[in-house]
């Protein structure tokens, strides 16, 4: 199955979004204060962000269980 994934980073505020579905939806906060999920009016994951991107590519990688 092909899915189109949107990818976009803000270099100057060090911000990351993945984006899966382009729909209407909101933000939901994770257990990491750095990581973010989008979730549809419908309670489906459709993306997440991540703040401080550059402390992850540095090496300090960050788990978390995306969950709707």
């Amino acid at each position: 199955m092909e899915k189109e994934i949107n990818v976009w980073y803000d270099k100057e505020g060090d911000f990351l979004e993945v984006i899966f579905e382009k729909k209407k939806g909101y933000f939901k906060q994770t257990e990491s204060d750095e990581v973010m999920e989008k979730i549809d009016l419908d309670g489906n994951i459709i993306g997440f962000s991540i703040l401080n991107f550059n402390a992850i590519k540095k090496g300090n990688a960050i788990s978390v269980l995306l969950k709707s």
